[in-house]
């Protein structure tokens, strides 16, 4: 870590980490300090009067004494494990044809459930009625019901309407 000698800018307190140091002391506070490292850019080293040392990037008030100040290092980003060329060389070698009858497979299964989607869009919209349906008997007395009856119909609406799109757009990319 890169020693920082200026102070560290001033961060929204995290209570939270001020009273889990003060509970479980050193350690937990040294593991929640580097925790919410990615949080703010400077972790400090403070001590007390009894000699307890504190690593936070919060200050914790009277009677700590800052010692020095690190810039928190990024983590270097790691290679996911299935991208070597190695991994990819060692998974099975699958034909052209029976990866074409797969793919007219998947088609097939899709734009089956884009009809199905459709058909159940369009009586979806009948009984949604442009938001105006016909009341039912038990709605007269109660025009709550009949408020979150519309209201559920216009959700089954959008929720169809979101499903057929999305079929759609995957279709679009075969």
């Amino acid at each position: 870590m890169k020693e920082i000698s200026a102070r560290p800018p001033k961060t929204a307190p995290r209570l939270f980490a001020r009273s889990a140091v003060r509970r479980f002391g050193v350690l937990a506070g040294s593991v929640l300090a580097l925790s919410a490292g990615h949080a703010a850019a400077w972790i400090c080293v403070y001590e007390n009067s009894g000699g307890q040392t504190l690593y936070t990037n919060v200050s914790p008030g009277a009677g700590w004494k800052m010692l020095q100040c690190f810039a928190s290092v990024e983590p270097s980003p790691e290679k996911k494990p299935g991208t070597s060329s190695s991994a990819r060389s060692a998974l099975p070698k699958v034909s052209a044809e029976k990866q074409k009858e797969r793919d007219s497979m998947r088609r097939k299964v899709l734009e089956d459930e884009l009809a199905t989607e459709s058909k159940l869009l369009n009586e979806a919209r009948t009984a949604y009625a442009n938001g105006a349906p016909a009341a039912l008997p038990e709605e007269f007395l109660n025009p709550q019901k009949y408020a979150a009856r519309i209201a559920q119909l216009r959700e089954t609406v959008g929720l169809h309407e979101r499903n057929v799109e999305a079929l759609k757009k995957e279709i679009g990319k075969m």
